[in-house]
Order: structure tokens, then sequence, then C-alpha cells
């Protein structure tokens, strides 16, 4: 039987109270891609991502992960499907109270991983990211791109087959959020995981993008799919202005 893709999006309608965010959206998700969701800001590209991993519940339509329907599962599968993926989120979400290692040992630790194992697991994850040795700093002591790098730290510490990442260059300078893109490629390439990323910063859509999606604020739908460079040439003169940032 032919292997089934991580991740299917099927039909989905999204909205809150009276308002529709964005209908009809279909996709698919390749095994080992990464796949991008964009458009200009308040067209709804969080807000799906939100939908896919469970935190807003659509109007209609079903997210699948390997043919199983999120929404449609049992509270106890649905909590399985969960631990397939990480997510890191716009601003890392770092417990400010808590060092680097403790705020990737918490996964863990409610795992069921005891507190020693969850303190090893988190320190190889912290070096995986390149903060080996940063371990015991609290999130005010680092820089904007190491927080982002240690939330990426806890969105891998339970082995996801699949990472979310919601803006994760938000904040930073083009260095930083340089290293970051080739850090998610990196992570990517050795370890083959299925990525989601949330963005409208051309540098990394190119830079990274395997397939990507482009959502519409005013048509509230999804009108292009493809690869960011042949989406350049879209037929949609709103796609192209995104993609060539209005210089045509």
């Amino acid at each position: 039987m032919a292997e089934r893709d991580p991740i299917e999006v099927r039909e989905l309608t999204m909205g809150y109270g009276e308002r529709v965010v964005q209908e009809r959206i279909s996709f698919s998700v390749t095994k080992g891609e990464i796949f991008v969701i964009m458009g200009d800001s308040g067209c709804g590209k969080s807000t799906l991502m939100r939908h896919m991993i469970g935190l807003n519940r659509p109007r209609s339509g079903d997210v699948f992960y390997e043919g199983v329907g999120y929404w449609a599962a049992e509270d106890e599968a649905r909590e399985s499907l969960k631990r397939r993926f990480g997510v890191l989120y716009q601003y890392a979400a770092l417990f400010s109270s808590m060092t680097l290692e403790e705020n990737v040992s918490l996964p863990l630790v409610e795992a069921g991983l005891s507190a020693a194992d969850a303190r090893r697991v988190a320190s190889t994850k912290l070096a995986l990211v390149g903060l080996a040795g940063f371990e015991q700093h609290y999130p005010s002591e680092i820089s904007g791109g190491m927080k982002k790098r240690a939330g990426l730290a806890r969105a891998m510490a339970l082995d996801p087959d699949i990472l979310y990442f919601d803006e994760p260059s938000a904040g930073l300078d083009p260095l930083s959020s340089r290293r970051l893109d080739d850090l998610i490629l990196e992570l990517r390439d050795s370890l083959g995981t299925t990525v989601v990323l949330v963005t409208h910063e051309l540098p990394s859509i190119f830079e990274l993008g395997d397939n990507a999606v482009f959502l519409d604020a005013e048509r509230k739908t999804m009108t292009a799919r493809g690869k960011p460079e042949e989406l350049k040439e879209s037929p949609d003169p709103k796609v192209r202005a995104f993609l060539h940032r209005g210089r045509l």
C-alpha cells in the first residue's frame, strides 16, 4: 500500500464568530519537505497553523495525519497525534522563571521521563541547536536568536516527525534570521523531519521552501500552490506582487 502523506488538509474552513477567516483550504505535505504557508499580514497564516496543531477547531473540514482525521478522532487518539509534532511559536514562548534546561525538560517530564533522564535529553537537544553550555541560563540572559533556538530545542524534545514554525524570524536581525534558516535546513536534512513554516519573509520562503500555499485575505481562500520560485510567475497578480515585494 502506498505511503500516506504525513499531513493532508481537506476543505478546511476557519472563522471566529460571524467572521470567516479562510475557507475550503486543501493541500498535502509530503514527508521530509519544508512546506511554507505564506500571505500578507492578516490573511490567516497563523490561524491555519493553530487549526493544524489542534488549538482551534475548524468550522468544517479536517486535518489528516497519515490518513487519520485529527478533529474526527477520539480524545485519546488526538493526544497521540499531538505527540507527533513539535511547535516553535513566534516569540519562542519560553518560561522566564525556568532555565533553558528546565524549559526543554518540561515536555519530557510531562511525557513520563524521570527528571535525570529529562535533563540528559534536554542537554542533547540544546547542543543540537548550538546552545551547549547554556543549560543553566535563563531566557532573559540570552539573545533573541538564542531564545528561538532554545524554543526549537524544546519543540524537538519528544523527537517529533513534524515541526511547525510560526514566523520564526520575527524580531530577529538579518544575520540571526539567516542562522536560524540554516539550522532549520540542517535539522531537516539530518533528521528527515517534515517542516511546516508560517512566514511572510521572502529570504526564508526562497531559501527553505520546497512547496508553498498563498492565502488571500480578500478572497478568503488559498489562491496558489507550488514551488516558491515558480510562483513568482503565477498568473495571480497578488501572488506575483507578494513574491516580488511589489516591484513588478
